[in-house]
């Protein structure tokens, strides 16, 4: 086929009537090239062993709860009420107490719990029938309650706390009776919390 020749007036009514469609075609395509060309150098310039990603979670670190198991009961062991009235600031003590105080009295994913003194009675002991968690207390006054509670927190050597839940680090579970030794801590409002050292688990 011989090719086409147009007159400069042809082309210049092309040129203010826009471009055929077929034109506009062949630009599409020659784009499409030249943008293959370049995803092309930048995958070669890639190549090689990708590196692994990296995990972002770490490993649990596993902790030995009978480290802070003691074999004997401390001495000198003083009820939460006790202590409360007695007990300063950064002084050692050894307090006895049974785990509950409310609905949930632990700490979810760390080794602390509540403790309430031996004195107040859980819904197992006072006649109340159906208490579905007997280790609120619920049968105690919120004030009496109150003033009845001591916060434990298991901390490690340098005085921080354990990132385990203290039901998997020890043998404890609501309404059981703990010995714990260690630190009294008191902030403004008169708080009790220990930061425990050891513990003992009452038959």
């Amino acid at each position: 086929m011989a090719p086409r020749h147009y007159s400069i007036r042809h082309v210049i009514a092309c040129r203010q009537r826009g471009p055929s469609p077929g034109d506009i075609i062949h630009m599409w395509l020659a784009r499409i090239g030249a943008a293959a060309i370049v995803i092309c150098q930048l995958s070669l310039a890639g190549c090689g062993t990708p590196e692994p990603l990296q995990s972002v979670e770490s490993s649990p670190v596993s902790i030995d709860g009978a480290n802070y198991l003691l074999e004997q009961e401390p001495a000198n062991v003083s009820g939460v009420i006790a202590m409360m009235g007695s007990a300063a600031d950064e002084e050692q003590v050894a307090v006895v107490g049974r785990i509950g105080g409310s609905a949930m009295p632990w700490v979810e994913g760390r080794a602390a719990f509540s403790i309430v003194d031996l004195s107040l009675k859980s819904c197992l002991e006072c006649d109340s029938e159906g208490c579905p968690k007997p280790w609120d207390f619920c049968c105690s006054g919120s004030e009496q309650l109150a003033s009845s509670t001591a916060l434990i927190k298991v901390v490690d050597d340098d005085g921080n706390l354990l990132k385990v839940d203290a039901r998997k680090l020890l043998p404890v579970s609501e309404l059981s009776t703990v010995v714990v030794a260690g630190t009294a801590r008191r902030d403004d409002a008169g708080n009790l919390t220990v930061l425990a050292e050891g513990l003992f688990v009452r038959e």
